[in-house]
């Protein structure tokens, strides 16, 4: 018997930078494997039918941490990737951008939850590059110390 083949699915994602220059990441873990480890990933999610990368990182933004801002507020995409994983027994393939947004220092609220988010997500916190270079859990993307780094150098004006 062949496996299924994945669920496709685009998402958008945003690495939050606080005025300290450390990325906002969620802790969760995969209800269906109980037995793998948590791991760290950044604010974001599957867009809905028909909506732009923006307003799904947009709207993400404010479900997961219930901070509100503009498009203007975003810049990016800064990175692209596609990553496939496993959740609740079924394999999906994720096209993801990424955006970047600043603020100066945020309380995040996470009462807009989304019922899946309520069941896996268990903690936030801020993370430094150097933090996530010498982290002992999982994260994801593998490459998110550079992202991050990248996102903290300021933009060339060119010309």
């Amino acid at each position: 018997m062949t496996a299924p083949e994945p669920i496709l699915r685009s998402a958008a994602r945003v690495l939050l930078i606080d005025g300290r220059d450390r990325l906002l990441l969620f802790r969760g873990r995969d209800p269906g494997r109980p037995a793998v480890p948590a791991y760290w990933f950044t604010v974001g999610g599957g867009l809905d039918p028909g909506e732009s990368p923006v307003h799904g990182a947009l709207r993400e933004m404010y479900e997961e941490t219930g901070l509100r801002l503009s498009a203007d507020d975003l810049v990016g995409p800064v990175a692209e990737d596609v990553t496939e994983f496993l959740f609740e027994g079924r394999t999906y393939r994720q096209s993801q951008v990424f955006f970047v947004a600043r603020v100066d220092t945020w309380e995040v609220d996470t009462s807009a939850f989304a019922e899946v988010e309520v069941r896996t997500i268990d903690s936030h916190r801020w993370w430094s590059a150097a933090e996530l270079d010498s982290a002992d859990e999982a994260y994801y993307p593998q490459n998110l110390p550079a992202l991050l780094r990248q996102a903290l150098v300021p933009a060339r004006k060119v010309g």
